[in-house]
């Protein structure tokens, strides 16, 4: 598997991803709101960017050996 492009470490379960960060927001995609379930992590539908859950089961685990996760951009 490929790791993902970028990783982000958060402190809640439920974040928002539009996208941005190294580009302009403009650049970016909708903003979608994403769940952590019970794995610890969370992938975005659009840009793949993973929100791991600090202290969650996925946090300093390798990132590359986990499978895709995704919440889903249209859920």
């Amino acid at each position: 598997m490929l790791p993902p492009p970028e990783t982000v470490r958060v402190t809640t379960p439920r974040v928002a991803c539009d996208g941005a960060g190294e580009i302009a927001a403009a650049l970016g995609h909708p903003r979608v709101w994403l769940q952590i379930d019970e794995t610890g992590y969370v992938d975005c539908g659009y840009c793949d960017r993973r929100f791991v859950l600090v202290g969650g089961p996925a946090d300093g685990t390798d990132q590359s050996g986990l499978k895709d996760h995704g919440d889903g951009a249209g859920r």
